[in-house]
């Protein structure tokens, strides 16, 4: 009987997890091509490959030629716990009309503390110009915890942004008539697409496109479907990949494959009729920030391949798909520090935002 129980939670394991764990890798070097930015949380490459990154201090950085120098008359940003500065994110026209987006905390707007905004705004002579408020969430909250915060634009011009349920699980994600624990899409110009799930719903907020998320900090576009994907922190075990649908339910937090920090359930629910499912969980829990499909011919071991920053036990996480499935994983960088952000650049490399350390370049060997 006792085998037969060992047997079954082996098995029970092996499903949870849906994937094996491969060594750490040495076919690759690196270098650091940014040195000294404390928390990278976001960064995106201009046209001339010079990089944008944000700091969360409410610092973004304009790196050129092996140089940084600062962009002026931001809006002002609150530092408070994980919130700050955090993602950046170029229009997908920006070439022609010059819009960058941002995500910070912010204390406008009703109740003390902050909560998540979304601007855009153009630079010129390194100081942000017509800025522009596409969204703030409300109330504003004295918790330090969870503004989410990615950014990522759909191949219809659509503005996805993350904000998380910022510590308050019980009101925010299921209810679709406050703020916070959804992922939301609005016009390139912060106006409510006709076709969002819930602009019909009177009370609903209309920029919602789906609900019952915790706190999403990674987001990014396959490049093949064109579909949102997302990760998303769980609590003790529980972090989750999903891929986005509009006006979906996805769970947080009646049904989780995480428990309280202290040990203790919360819910005795992983699935429940109307809740979508992951297409893969960690537990335990990596703390995942930042992620990236490899489309470049750099890498063509890795090519189509999912990156995935852990800031927990601080590894890029090389997660391999198939029929949208993480089948199995892999370490790079290990130890360098928590990662924080990733993208691949112009040049086709992949660029790795570490804290304490700064935007690392993944370089294959020869």
């Amino acid at each position: 009987m006792k085998s037969n129980l060992i047997c079954l939670i082996s098995l029970l394991c092996f499903i949870s997890c849906a994937q094996k764990k491969s060594k750490t890798p040495s076919n690759y070097t690196y270098e650091i091509v940014v040195p000294d930015i404390n928390i990278p949380w976001g960064f995106a490459f201009l046209p001339d490959n010079s990089i944008l990154i944000t700091e969360k201090s409410g610092v973004l950085i304009h790196f050129k030629n092996d140089s940084k120098s600062f962009i002026k008359e931001l809006p002002e940003i609150i530092v408070q716990g994980q919130g700050g500065l955090m993602d950046i994110e170029l229009h997908p026209n920006y070439p022609e009309n010059g819009w960058v987006y941002i995500s910070y905390a912010s204390s406008d707007g009703t109740g003390k503390g902050a909560n998540t905004a979304i601007m855009r705004f153009k630079i010129q002579n390194k100081t942000a110009i017509e800025k522009q408020l596409l969204y703030k969430a409300t109330p504003n909250s004295g918790r330090g915890q969870h503004f989410g915060s990615r950014l990522e634009f759909d191949n219809d011009g659509f503005l996805y942004f993350s904000i998380g349920d910022r510590g308050n699980r019980d009101i925010n994600p299921q209810n679709i008539e406050r703020d916070c624990g959804k992922i939301y899409r609005l016009l390139d110009n912060g106006n409510i697409p006709i076709d969002n799930p819930f602009v019909k719903d009177r009370n609903a907020k209309k920029a919602i496109f789906s609900y019952g998320h915790r706190n999403p900090q990674g987001m990014v576009k396959h490049p093949t479907t064109g579909k949102i994907w997302v990760h998303e922190h769980g609590p003790r075990g529980g972090d989750e990949i999903n891929i986005i649908a509009s006006g979906k339910n996805y769970g947080w937090p009646i049904i989780s494959y995480g428990i309280n920090y202290s040990g203790t359930k919360f819910t005795n629910l992983t699935t429940l009729d109307g809740m979508e499912q992951p297409i893969h969980y960690w537990k335990p829990s990596i703390a995942p920030s930042g992620m990236e499909f490899i489309t470049s011919d750099v890498y063509p071991e890795w090519k189509g391949n999912l990156m995935v920053g852990a800031l927990k036990f601080q590894y890029l996480n090389r997660c391999i798909i198939k029929n949208n499935k993480v089948i199995e994983e892999e370490k790079l960088l290990e130890g360098l520090g928590r990662v924080r952000s990733v993208k691949q650049g112009n040049d086709g490399y992949l660029y790795v935002g570490i804290e304490n350390v700064g935007i690392v370049k993944i370089i294959p060997k020869k």
